[in-house]
């Protein structure tokens, strides 16, 4: 019923930005929190950042200070500038959002985007 589809993944050199876009679509009344993640080889999946419907926002300890989360609430969409990007920080960058149906809750997830950083 919701298709989160996502953008701006790509290959940077150390010390790059990048800015990620996901915008959710379908049977959505609202939606509450949405989110990164990222997946790196060999690891398990980690939260990057996330922000509330009403813009407060927390973030991974390793990324504060060089990514910023923001959101569109009229275009349900989430972004993710990344700055001063790091070798170790090559990943695929998944996005989430918690949607409401007219009577129901429930978390999609992007099909991920690959994020690269070249030394």
């Amino acid at each position: 019923q919701v298709q989160l589809v996502e953008s701006g993944g790509g290959l940077v050199q150390t010390g790059g930005s990048l800015r990620l876009s996901c915008t959710a679509s379908g049977s959505i009344l609202s939606i509450d929190a949405m989110g990164w993640y990222r997946q790196a080889p060999g690891k398990q999946r980690e939260l990057v950042a996330v922000i509330s419907s009403g813009g407060n926002t927390n973030y991974a300890d390793s990324v504060k200070g060089r990514f910023t989360i923001s959101r569109d609430n009229a275009k349900n969409t989430v972004y993710l500038q990344m700055n001063s990007l790091k070798t170790e920080e090559t990943a695929i960058y998944y996005c989430n959002a918690d949607v409401r149906s007219y009577y129901n809750l429930r978390t999609y997830w992007g099909q991920g985007t690959q994020v690269t950083v070249s030394s």
